[in-house]
């Protein structure tokens, strides 16, 4: 059986867990809940860009996204961050759902699943 490597890891949550070559990214939010929706978005697509490097991979390697938005009359502008953020021919399988966010201020979430080298 391969080994699970876990990184940044706190006391409730590692930020990324890596297990069989795939990465599995925990929740990422913004930093700055005082930006709009485009904003949020590109703050935690640049996140999830370092969380990628941190294993070797990147967005092209994405498997599957998970977006959750605090409010579905956002979508547009999430999707100007997200079209801008995505290579061209590697757009990965995405499901996008509203929910009520564990920060009332912020408006977006970001789960990730990404092939990883093995190491």
């Amino acid at each position: 059986m391969s080994s699970i490597r876990r990184l940044q890891v706190g006391k409730r949550l590692s930020e990324i867990a890596v297990h069989n070559g795939v990465a599995y990214l925990a929740g990422q939010v913004p930093t700055d809940a005082s930006l709009d929706i485009e904003g949020q978005t590109a703050q935690v697509l640049a996140a999830i860009d370092d969380l990628l490097a941190s294993v070797g991979s990147d967005k092209t390697q994405i498997l599957m996204a998970q977006i959750f938005l605090a409010n579905m009359s956002e979508f547009d502008g999430m999707n100007r961050a997200w079209d801008a953020w995505v290579p061209a021919g590697e757009a990965p399988p995405r499901a996008t759902v509203e929910a009520r966010l564990a920060n009332p201020n912020l408006k977006v979430e970001i789960v990730i699943k990404a092939a990883a080298p093995q190491s």
